[in-house]
């Protein structure tokens, strides 16, 4: 089953982000349910949220694979948002 997750950042939370990048990689290198992944951007280019695709088993396991990402650990969210998510076009 394919989720996407859709998170926002909290406001000034950039350092937050910065310092937690390579535990949230490695993360999802040893996990090996991420298919496409990568930053939101704001009008600065400076990132500002994530979007991540999960090819889980089911919604249980993607909010337990969000919970567990250390950028989640280390409160970076201000919003997160986990939908089923159909791939049509790539």
């Amino acid at each position: 089953m394919l989720i996407a997750l859709i998170a926002k950042d909290r406001k000034g939370a950039l350092q937050t982000r910065k310092d937690n990048r390579d535990a949230h990689l490695a993360y999802i290198e040893a996990t090996g349910v991420v298919t496409q992944a990568g930053p939101l951007l704001d009008e600065a280019g400076d990132m500002c949220g994530s979007l991540v695709i999960l090819d889980v088993a089911d919604m249980t396991a993607a909010q337990d694979w969000a919970a567990n990402d250390p950028y989640a650990k280390a409160d970076l969210f201000e919003s997160v948002e986990l939908t089923a998510w159909k791939k049509v076009i790539g």
